[in-house]
């Protein structure tokens, strides 16, 4: 099977680049590795309802469903990608896993559940919703409790009596954080004191905050943390948890024991603990591109833009500075204009040697 241009992944990323692809006629096609539309957000916990999601944008060229506020927004969303995919014919092959990509003279061979793939360019928006982080921290192996990572979270209910240490600076960590505190007693750790910001992150704290992210991958280093730049926002429910004492947030601690968590330096700080809700975020899943050997030394991936410097017929939405799903909506038109433009000019001799 071939098409000049495989984007793999049909998240905010993946559909914002097929629309492009779309409307300039190109021969591509769409592998997501889920069952059913909707990225990441169809995993989202059900509880999380569509007034509370953060940084929802409508996909290029349409505008976002009017739905319940009070819904789920995993239902929301879902429904909202399903429609854009109907809507514009995008040819969204799924579930199909993408296991390895090759370069090859003229383009790229692609190992995938549904049988091989030849393509000229590929366009990569897999996101990060597949590799959760788990650190790695002295005694996890003895906690006799439960552990688990905010994208096992389901709702709090489950957690009724029992005390809940939630690990975590994010806007995930915090959402949970709150809701848990609801039916239950928490501990919230994190490893830098929260940055709070009164008001939604503006335009110019945004260009701000992407341009640091582009210095990074320009520079071929990891991309790093987005809330480290982006700060969290005090809405209410963030103003009524701090009220509640609930966001009395601790140092992370140094050890897990069988019953809870320790701090080394601080002789005698122990907090039991029945379960440790790890929401410590994500990394870039981009396994299937490791053939490639795009990683350099300072352990990214040098970036222009969403392209790859070392190899031009590869772009990356969704990574570095478009890491956002406002960035991948601008992103991913760019994006596959550029893969177009770059597959219809030859390549110099050099580049095409395997």
């Amino acid at each position: 099977m071939h098409a000049d241009v495989v984007v793999i992944g049909a998240g905010q990323a993946g559909l914002s680049a097929a629309y492009a692809l779309r409307r300039a006629g190109a021969d591509f096609v769409v592998l997501d590795g889920d069952a059913g539309p909707g990225g990441a957000w169809q995993h989202r916990w059900p509880s999380l309802r569509l007034d509370k999601a953060h940084r929802i944008h409508p996909l290029p060229g349409s505008v976002l469903p009017d739905a319940d506020p009070a819904s789920p927004a995993s239902e929301v969303v879902a429904g909202y990608f399903a429609d854009y995919e109907r809507r514009y014919a995008l040819p969204v092959h799924r579930p199909v896993a993408v296991r390895a990509v090759h370069a090859t003279g003229d383009g790229f061979v692609l190992d995938t559940s549904e049988g091989e793939w030849t393509a000229r360019g590929v366009l990569n928006a897999t996101g990060t919703w597949t590799r959760p982080f788990w650190p790695a921290y002295p005694g996890r192996e003895l906690f006799a409790g439960r552990q688990l990572h905010a994208s096992q979270y389901r709702g709090a209910e489950e957690f009724h009596g029992q005390h809940v240490v939630v690990v975590g600076g994010g806007t995930s960590a915090v959402q949970q954080l709150i809701e848990i505190s609801e039916v239950t007693s928490t501990t919230w750790v994190t490893r830098r004191e929260p940055v709070w910001r009164a008001e939604g992150f503006g335009e110019e704290a945004g260009r701000a905050a992407v341009a640091l992210v582009d210095e990074r991958v320009r520079a071929g280093l990891p991309p790093g943390s987005v809330v480290s730049v982006t700060g969290l926002v005090e809405t209410e429910a963030v103003l009524a948890a701090r009220a509640r004492g609930v966001l009395d947030r601790l140092p992370v601690f140094d050890r897990l024991t069988a019953d809870g968590v320790a701090w080394d330096g601080d002789p005698g700080r122990f907090v039991r603990a029945d379960v440790v809700l790890w929401a410590t975020g994500f990394r870039a899943a981009m396994d299937h591109l490791a053939p490639l050997h795009l990683r350099g030394p300072g352990g990214g991936i040098a970036m222009d833009g969403t392209r790859v410097v070392a190899e031009p017929r590869l772009h990356l939405v969704g990574y570095g500075p478009s890491a956002s799903t406002i960035g991948a909506n601008r992103a991913g038109p760019h994006a596959a204009r550029e893969l177009l433009r770059t597959i219809a000019t030859p390549q110099p001799a050099w580049q095409n040697a395997t």
